[in-house]
C-alpha cells in the first residue's frame, strides 16, 4: 500500500509524525517544520492508509486498529525511511499509536499532544457531534481538500470510535514497557478528552515524564501553537 511521505533534512533522531484521527501530512500546517528548524532535526511525516494521499485501505477497522499501525506498519515505514531510534510526535490517535510502538520498539523519546489510552464519555460525545457535523454542514467538502476520499477516511476514524466493541478499548496494560523519555501535552479543554488521560500515561510509564497543560482544546499545535513548540523545543533540548 503507498503511503504519502515528506521529509525535511536535519540531524538524528528524527522527528517522526503520526496524525490524529482526520489528520494528513498536510494537516499538520507548519508545526513540524518550525520544531524542525528549531531543534535542527530530521522530521519525517506520512499519512496512514486512509488519509490524505495515501492509499485508501478496503476493509474497515476493528478496535485494534492502532495495534495494528504501531507494531506492523509502523516498523516498516521507520526502516524503509531509514531511521533507527526516532522521535515520535503524536497527536490524539497518533499519541496512542506511538505509545504502543514504544513499548515494544526503541525510540529516543515521545511528543505526546492530546494522546489517549482509554474511551470516556466526552470522547463518544464529540465523536457523535462529529458525525452530525459531517453530515449536515460542509465539513465533507473542506477535508476533501486534503484527503483522496474525505467519505472514506471520516467514516474509518468515525465508526470505530462509536462502535459499541470500542467502548472497551485500552491500552494501559503497554504503558509499563515505555522507558523513553516522554512529554505530554493536553488542552485543558479538550472536548475528546480529559487530564485523566495524561493522568493514567504518567502512572503508567517507567520513564521520565514531563507535562504541560495548556489554554486550548484538543489539538495544542495548532490552536496553541508557540506555547507548544517551546515545551517541545524545551523537551528536546
Amino acid at each position: 500500500m503507498k503511503l504519502e511521505t515528506q521529509e525535511i533534512a536535519g540531524d538524528e533522531p528524527a522527528l517522526v509524525f503520526l496524525h490524529e484521527g482526520l489528520g494528513s501530512v498536510a494537516l499538520w500546517r507548519d508545526f513540524p517544520a518550525r520544531l524542525a528548524a528549531q531543534t535542527g532535526r530530521r522530521a519525517f511525516l506520512y499519512s496512514r492508509a486512509g488519509h490524505g494521499q495515501s492509499d485508501i485501505p478496503v476493509r474497515a477497522r476493528t478496535p485494534r486498529f492502532m495495534h495494528e499501525e504501531a507494531l506492523d506498519v509502523l516498523p516498516g515505514v521507520l526502516a524503509d525511511a531509514g531511521i533507527e531510534r526516532p522521535v515520535l510526535v503524536g497527536h490524539s490517535d497518533g499519541g496512542s499509536i506511538a505509545l504502543i510502538h514504544a513499548a515494544e520498539h526503541p525510540v529516543a523519546a515521545l511528543v505526546l499532544l492530546a494522546p489517549h489510552v482509554f474511551v470516556e464519555d466526552v470522547s463518544v460525545s464529540s465523536i457523535a457531534e462529529a458525525r452530525e457535523t459531517f453530515e449536515t454542514t460542509d465539513l465533507r467538502d473542506r477535508m476533501g481538500r486534503y484527503h483522496r476520499d474525505a467519505e472514506r477516511t471520516f467514516r474509518l476514524w468515525n465508526d470505530i470510535w462509536l462502535a459499541p466493541e470500542f467502548r472497551d478499548w485500552n491500552i494501559e496494560d503497554v504503558l509499563a514497557g515505555v522507558t523513553a523519555p516522554t512529554l505530554l501535552i493536553q488542552g485543558e479543554h479538550d472536548q475528546y478528552g480529559t487530564l485523566a488521560q495524561i493522568d493514567a500515561i504518567e502512572r503508567g510509564v517507567r520513564g521520565p515524564v514531563t507535562r504541560a497543560v495548556l489554554d486550548c482544546r484538543h489539538a495544542p499545535h495548532l490552536e496553541a501553537p508557540d506555547a507548544t513548540l517551546a515545551a517541545a523545543v524545551a523537551f528536546l533540548d
